[in-house]
């Protein structure tokens, strides 16, 4: 049997996590066999599609171009995926604010459980995940026919893709049919900004409670700016109003893993720790030299952030 990815996308754009989520198909493939298939749903997706068709191991890209798949609303998309899903044995999507609307809403439909979050692959029914915040790890086995599996982008390397004069995955349409009237998309409002996205960011600095306040995060803006790094905070510094809460990273926020992941001010709660302790290389920074944070970190700094991050920023 194959596999089917749910391909994951923005603003016109091929999403990083699909590549992702492709190389975790890859090592479910290296047991069934079987071709890997990528379905892009959507309004005018044809560059989305050719994207996804370049992607290594891709085999074939199935595309839902349809006015009701606009905005990604589970109902139709859920639908969608019921009237595909006999044809494979697996699928798969990003744990993202899409898969984890639509894919559980696949499982319900076609009464199968579903496999959350897995960061490992043993074989074909048989998968990792993690629990307990990050501090044990689950071996899962589902029985079930149809495999309904959400991944972690962060933990498999994301497979490369062809240029544009090089072969690629066959492109076919697909005609389900499908209707919406159990829900409809009302509005939505995007925050502008010219760093990169927290979940996708290569550097990524955080503030946590150590900051004091949010106006203080500006010190952390200007490194950021230096670094060309997005930046993110703890729960205890959204709880107590200093920054929006899609900045939160950790257990209840965005899981991150970049090259580089600078925490100011973080003590280290367990709960922020899961958000982000698959990071290449940590740095802390904390006036603290009992912090938990500096458990994980690679480099720690003791130091007070009122004076190292001015320092910081001069010497970059």
């Amino acid at each position: 049997m194959s596999i089917l990815i749910l391909a994951e996308h923005h603003d016109g754009q091929l999403t990083e996590a699909t590549a992702h989520v492709v190389a975790a198909a890859r090592k479910v493939k290296e047991s069934i066999g079987g071709d890997i298939d990528v379905l892009v749903a959507g309004e005018n997706v044809g560059a989305i599609a050719e994207a996804a068709a370049r992607l290594d191991g891709v085999a074939r890209v199935r595309v839902a171009d349809a006015a009701v798949y606009a905005h990604q609303l589970a109902e139709p998309l859920g639908d969608l995926l019921v009237a595909l899903a006999d044809d494979y044995s697996h699928v798969l999507a990003a744990a993202s604010t899409t898969g984890k609307n639509v894919l559980p809403r696949l499982a319900a439909l076609k009464d199968v459980s579903q496999i959350s979050e897995i960061i490992g692959v043993e074989s074909a029914d048989t998968f990792q995940r993690p629990i307990y915040a990050g501090n044990a790890i689950a071996t899962v086995q589902s029985e079930d026919a149809l495999k309904v599996i959400t991944v972690r982008p962060t933990a498999f390397d994301a497979v490369g893709g062809s240029s544009q004069d090089q072969g690629s995955a066959a492109v076919e349409a697909v005609e389900a049919g499908i209707d919406n009237a159990l829900s409809s998309f009302i509005d939505e409002r995007l925050e502008q900004s010219d760093r990169p996205e927290l979940g996708a960011a290569k550097i990524v600095i955080s503030g946590g409670r150590g900051m004091g306040s949010g106006e203080n995060f500006k010190l952390l803006e200007a490194v950021a700016d230096k670094l060309g790094a997005a930046i993110g905070a703890s729960r205890a510094a959204v709880d107590a109003g200093f920054v929006p809460n899609d900045m939160q990273v950790g257990q209840t926020g965005k899981i991150v893993a970049p090259e580089l992941y600078i925490a100011v001010g973080i003590s280290g709660a367990i709960q922020h720790l899961a958000g982000m302790k698959d990071s290449k290389v940590i740095v802390a920074i904390n006036k603290d030299d009992e912090a938990p944070i500096f458990q994980v970190a690679d480099y720690g700094f003791v130091s007070d952030l009122f004076e190292a991050l001015p320092e910081l920023e001069q010497k970059l």
